[in-house]
C-alpha cells in the first residue's frame, strides 16, 4: 500500500495550473513524482451549465432538454458549455498545441452528445418511446462530460511538464454501459502502475447503479472513495479551498478559530448532516470499511498536513467544531396521537416521497416535530399531504436555525448546560435543545436570525482556546 488517491474539487480545478506546480509536481523528480492517483472534478461552473445551477436552479443543458423536448432550445445551453469549457482550459494551458488538442476534445464530445440528444428526441417522437423513461441516462451522459474535459486537460498539462500522466476516463464514453462501479474502476485501472505513472481519473464514473440517480452532485467523492478502497490506497486525500476548522472564521473571528488537525468519521458524519460535508456519507462509509484514513487539506497550503480523519478515539473529551444550518421546523399536533402507532411512519413516508432531508426530530405525547432541510415550496406540498391524511391535526411550519456543537467525545463537558448559558449570556433565546446518548453532538434550535451569533457564543465558550493550530486561511 504505497500510493495515495487524491481528489481536487471544482473550484480548485480552475487554478489547476498553479496546483500542478505547487501541489502535484512541487519540485519532485523521477520516481518521487509517482505513487499518487488524482481524481478531478469538472472546472468550476461547468456542471451547473450541463445540468442546472446547484443554488439558483437556472436551467443547464439537461433542464432545458427535459423541459423543451419538442424543440432545440437546449442547443444554446450546449453552446454555452462549449464556450465555458474552451475558456476554462485556455486559462490554464500555456501551450498552443495543447489548447488545440483540448479544443478538439471539447468539439468531439459535445458534438456527439448533441447528436445523441437529437436522436433521442427523434426516437421519442414515436408513441412507443417516452422521453421521461430516458432522462436518468441523459443526466448521467451530460454530467460525465465535465470531468472528462478537466481530466483530459490536466493530463495534457502534466505531460507537457514531462510527467508520465495518463488520462483515465471512467465516464463510459462509447463503452459497455451495463457494468458495476467496481467493474468500471477495475477495468480502467488494469495495467496501470501508479509507481511509474500518474493516473488522472474522471470524478464521474458511468455504471449500472447510476451515480447521479443515487448521489446527485456527490458522485465524484463516491468514485474517489471506491478507487481508494479498490486499489488499496494507504491514504485518501481531499484537497479543498479551506481548512477544516472549529467554526466559520467570520463568526467568532479568525484569531479564535482553530484547525481541527485530527478527528474521526463520526464527526465527518455529523458535519454532513449539518450540510458541511467534509466528504459524502457514502464515500466516508466506503473508506471506513476499507480502513483507509482520509485527509482533508487546503490545496493552496501544500506545506500544511490538514486534518486526518480515521476511526481512532480521542485521547480526551473536547468540542471540535461549532456549525449551523438554516432549516424549517415541521410540526404535527394531534390530540388523539397518544398511545396510537403509525403517525411517525406515515409522516416519514410523505417526507420521503417529497425527497425532504431530515436533519433532526423531537416528539412528545401528541406532537412530532421534524427539522428539515428543504424549500418552502416543497414544504407546502408536504403540509397539504399531511392535512389530507390527518384532517383533525394541527400542522404548522416555521423558519428556524440550528447551531450544533460537535466532537468525537463530549462526555463530561456539560455541553448542553454550558451551551444554554453561553447563548443566554449573549442575549439570545433558545427554542429547543437536544443531546443524544452517544455524546458526539448537541443541537440548539433558535430563530433563524440568531444562529450566527449563537455559533460565535458557543465557540467562544466551549472550544479550547489553547489549541495551537490556528487557521491561516479563511474557511
Amino acid at each position: 500500500m504505497s500510493h495515495t488517491v487524491e481528489k481536487i474539487g471544482g473550484t480548485s480545478m480552475s487554478r489547476i495550473n498553479e496546483l500542478c506546480d505547487s501541489l502535484i509536481i512541487r519540485g519532485r523528480e523521477g520516481d518521487a513524482l509517482y505513487g499518487r492517483i488524482f481524481v478531478v472534478s469538472a472546472f468550476s461552473g461547468i456542471t451547473n451549465l450541463l445540468l442546472e445551477h446547484k443554488k439558483t436552479g437556472q436551467p443547464g443543458v439537461f433542464a432545458a432538454f427535459a423541459n423543451q423536448d419538442s424543440d432545440h432550445g437546449w442547443f444554446e445551453c450546449l453552446d454555452r458549455v462549449s464556450e465555458a469549457m474552451t475558456d476554462a482550459h485556455s486559462q490554464v494551458l500555456g501551450n498552443s498545441a495543447d489548447i488545440e488538442r483540448a479544443n478538439a476534445f471539447v468539439d468531439d464530445r459535445l458534438l456527439n452528445a448533441r447528436n445523441c440528444l437529437i436522436d433521442l428526441q427523434r426516437l421519442c417522437s414515436y408513441g412507443h418511446f417516452r422521453l421521461s423513461e430516458n432522462m436518468a441516462q441523459t443526466r448521467e451522459l451530460l454530467s460525465g462530460l465535465g470531468e472528462a474535459h478537466s481530466a483530459f486537460v490536466t493530463t495534457l498539462m502534466l505531460q507537457r511538464a514531462q510527467v508520465n500522466a495518463r488520462f483515465v476516463d471512467l465516464s463510459g464514453w462509447r463503452q459497455e454501459g451495463n457494468v458495476t462501479l467496481e467493474e468500471r474502476i477495475r477495468t480502467a485501472m488494469d495495467g496501470i502502475d501508479p509507481s511509474t505513472e500518474m493516473p488522472i481519473v474522471t470524478g464521474y464514473a458511468q455504471c449500472a447503479e447510476g451515480l447521479m440517480s443515487q448521489y446527485d452532485r456527490g458522485y465524484s467523492e463516491v468514485t474517489f472513495s471506491q478507487l481508494a478502497a479498490l486499489t488499496g490506497a494507504r491514504e485518501a486525500i481531499i484537497h479543498k479551498e479551506f481548512q477544516l476548522s472549529s467554526a466559520d472564521p467570520n463568526l467568532p473571528g479568525i484569531k479564535s478559530v482553530r484547525k481541527l488537525g485530527r478527528t474521526n468519521y463520526d464527526v465527518a458524519d455529523q458535519l454532513s448532516n449539518m450540510g458541511m460535508e467534509a466528504i459524502h456519507p457514502k464515500a466516508a462509509k466506503t473508506l471506513r470499511q476499507a480502513e483507509v484514513p482520509l485527509r482533508v487539506t487546503n490545496a493552496f497550503e501544500p506545506d500544511d498536513p490538514g486534518t486526518l480523519i480515521d476511526d481512532q478515539a480521542p485521547e480526551t473529551a473536547a468540542v471540535e467544531i461549532v456549525t449551523g444550518l438554516e432549516l424549517f421546523a415541521l410540526e404535527l399536533f394531534e390530540q388523539d396521537m397518544v398511545g396510537v402507532k403509525g403517525y411517525d411512519s406515515a409522516i416519514l413516508n410523505i417526507l420521503t416521497r417529497h425527497d425532504v432531508r431530515i436533519v433532526s426530530k423531537v416528539s412528545n405525547a401528541n406532537t412530532i416535530t421534524h427539522y428539515v432541510d428543504t424549500s418552502m415550496k416543497v414544504l407546502r406540498r408536504v403540509e397539504k399531504d399531511l392535512a389530507s391524511l390527518y384532517p383533525a391535526a394541527e400542522i404548522s411550519s416555521r423558519a428556524i436555525g440550528m447551531a450544533s456543537v460537535i466532537g468525537r467525545d463530549l462526555a463530561g463537558l456539560s455541553v448542553l448546560t454550558r451551551g444554554l448559558q453561553a447563548i443566554a449570556d449573549a442575549g439570545l433565546e433558545v427554542i429547543g435543545a437536544s443531546q443524544g446518548p452517544r455524546n458526539v453532538d448537541v443541537q440548539f434550535i433558535l430563530e433563524r436570525q440568531f444562529v450566527n451569533p449563537a455559533i460565535a457564543a458557543l465557540h467562544n465558550a466551549l472550544v479550547d482556546q489553547k489549541n495551537d493550530m490556528p487557521v491561516q486561511a479563511a474557511a
